[in-house]
């Protein structure tokens, strides 16, 4: 039975689900078309450690870099827009947390926001398809929001745990690099 989420709130995976070593965290959303600019969505997962930043910028999952440097976390599909493997029991102990964001690409077709964005999701599933938990991010007014964290994958004590989010960034891809610290 799926869990639905609201901003906020956690769901136990691994304490619910003890043989579970995989999870596909998949992201979706609908985007309105448009003559002028329309938004170019471009999803990325950070690993991070306990003091809530990227260990490094090789801590990082994105269209440039689509595994990360231990095989632990990769975009393996979109069947959904984009769906990202985890293996959690391969997750290197220093990483707390694995956060999912969606940015507004500025270099397609110009400066863009969420306004245009509706139905993002994003979903936590067990490898042959069960899906164990789900977000619906609220489609507020987003004509400001051009980065967008969905939401996290965290470790308590020797648990796995998912924590809805929906926090919009007005800054971008920059706000978004400062509060994890990489480098772009």
């Amino acid at each position: 039975m799926t869990v639905t989420m609201v901003p906020g709130a956690n769901a136990a995976l691994t304490a619910e689900n003890p043989d579970l070593t995989r999870v596909v965290v998949a992201l979706g959303w609908d985007v309105i078309e448009s003559h002028g600019p329309e938004a170019e969505l471009v999803p990325l997962a950070v690993l991070c450690g306990d003091d809530g930043r990227a260990l490094s910028n090789e801590h990082l999952v994105f269209f440039n870099q689509i595994v990360s440097h231990d095989g632990s976390v990769a975009f393996v599909d979109d069947a959904d827009d984009e769906e990202i493997d985890v293996d959690l029991s391969a997750v290197p102990p220093e990483v707390a947390k694995i956060v999912f964001l969606v940015y507004v690409d500025p270099d397609v077709r110009g400066v863009g926001t969420f306004a245009s964005v509706r139905s993002a999701y994003i979903r936590v599933a067990t490898e042959d398809g069960r899906e164990l938990v789900r977000f619906t991010v609220p489609s507020g007014d987003n004509r400001s929001i051009n980065a967008m964290i969905f939401g996290e994958l965290y470790r308590n004590r020797d648990q796995w745990k998912f924590r809805a989010q929906g926090q919009g960034y007005t800054s971008g891809l920059r706000g978004v690099a400062d509060d994890f610290r990489i480098s772009l």
